[in-house]
């Protein structure tokens, strides 16, 4: 059985650099324009730069062209789709069927169906390979024995792709107008406010500035707050049932979260997904998607055994995330041998050489002292105290 491919978000070029060098098979990403995150793309004059990056390392990269297009869309797209062509991306991802016959008509580009397509039949499935799809992004909506006999009946013709980490929408298949309603900002178009993840109360029409919890809660409620997904436990049963690609959620997310949930899946290491910040964590759809309480949440605050106090700049010298101190016990997050290697904090000195007791500036350089060789883009987290 061939091994998945590790598909890791790449939100802008430092992290599809991260990406790469901690393991992942190959990433996605999208431009300013025409993807579902519009807020982590990565401008069109330096795509050609992280397509070659990405190649000289031997992996692929997936470009999103997965809005829900407008006519006037169509003007700029033939363009656009011709530049990707020509600095080889390995696919790109759609979900709009106009989008998908335009791609197919204008370039020789291979095609993925974006999750946003909801494909949750072999019948949807095989339409899409008869239009010129080489990878179907299956829905979250579906069951392990759903997305095996999607796989079984598209093999040799089609490649399945899941998501197996990261956020869940609240709507279905990510189709939702919520942000749109509230903020003016519309996520099928990459512009998404993520209203769902707010707090919300109940206010009655003759009572004004009086907030009522729908739940019995007084921070008020989270009913539309997803958990966030975790398979790592099941990428076995996943690869046996024919999925070709594991997905990760999370352009918008910081560099150590990339860095971190690769290197968790990549290692298959399971007690490492605890220590990253994230909501509760469920299987989804996949193995209890007919319970609402194994989906849904009533806090939205995020949870971890540990936080990033750090990224290691080579030698001595650190750029600090979050306050550490002398005595504090330090974890070592790299792609290569030091993983998870503790040690603690004996010495640190400030940008200016100077003995500290804490590094508390985010973002200044400090030099700690450590007996392991600390290499360029490993990262430093501690346990949070409880």
């Amino acid at each position: 059985m061939a091994q998945p491919e590790l598909l890791a978000p790449a939100g802008d070029i430092n992290k599809l650099r991260l990406a790469i060098k901690y393991g992942a098979d190959a990433v996605y990403l999208g431009g300013p324009k025409f993807g579902l995150r519009a807020t982590a793309g990565i401008d069109d004059a330096f795509l050609p730069q992280a397509v070659k990056f990405v190649h000289e390392h031997g992996k692929k990269v997936y470009v999103t062209v997965n809005i829900f297009a407008r006519n006037a869309d169509f003007a700029e797209l033939k363009t656009y789709i011709k530049s990707l062509e020509k600095i080889n991306v390995d696919a790109v991802i759609v979900s709009d069927l106009g989008v998908l016959a335009f791609v197919r008509e204008n370039s020789k580009l291979p095609i993925h169906i974006s999750t946003q397509a909801n494909v949750l039949n072999k019948y949807t499935a095989e339409e899409y390979v008869k239009l010129g799809a080489s990878r179907i992004i299956l829905a979250r909506e579906l069951s392990l024995s759903e997305i095996k006999e999607i796989a079984t009946h598209l093999k040799g013709k089609c490649e399945v792709e899941v998501f197996v980490h990261g956020a869940m929408c609240v709507s279905y298949s990510g189709r939702c107008m919520l942000s749109s309603y509230t903020t003016g900002r519309e996520g099928n178009r990459g512009e998404c406010a993520q209203s769902c993840r707010w707090k919300y109360s109940l206010v009655e029409e003759k009572r004004p500035g009086e907030y009522f919890p729908i739940e019995q809660d007084a921070k008020g409620t989270y009913i539309m707050n997803s958990k966030d997904l975790c398979l790592i436990n099941h990428l076995d049963e996943l690869a046996s049932a024919g999925v070709a690609s594991f997905k990760i959620e999370g352009r918008n997310k910081s560099e150590y979260h990339v860095v971190a949930v690769v290197n968790a899946y990549k290692r298959r290491l399971a007690e490492d997904i605890g220590k990253v910040p994230h909501r509760p964590y469920t299987t989804g759809f996949v193995f209890d998607g007919n319970n609402p309480d194994t989906l849904f949440q009533s806090d939205a605050n995020p949870v971890s055994t540990h936080e990033v106090v750090a990224m290691c700049l080579g030698g001595d010298k650190i750029s600090q995330r979050n306050v550490f101190a002398i005595g504090d016990e330090l974890e070592i997050v790299s792609p290569g041998a030091n993983h998870n290697k503790t040690f603690t904090i004996a010495i640190i000195k400030d940008k200016n050489s100077k003995p500290a007791c804490r590094a508390n500036q985010a973002g200044e350089t400090y030099y700690i002292g450590c007996p392991y060789t600390l290499e360029p883009d490993e990262f430093l987290r501690k346990r949070i105290q409880k």
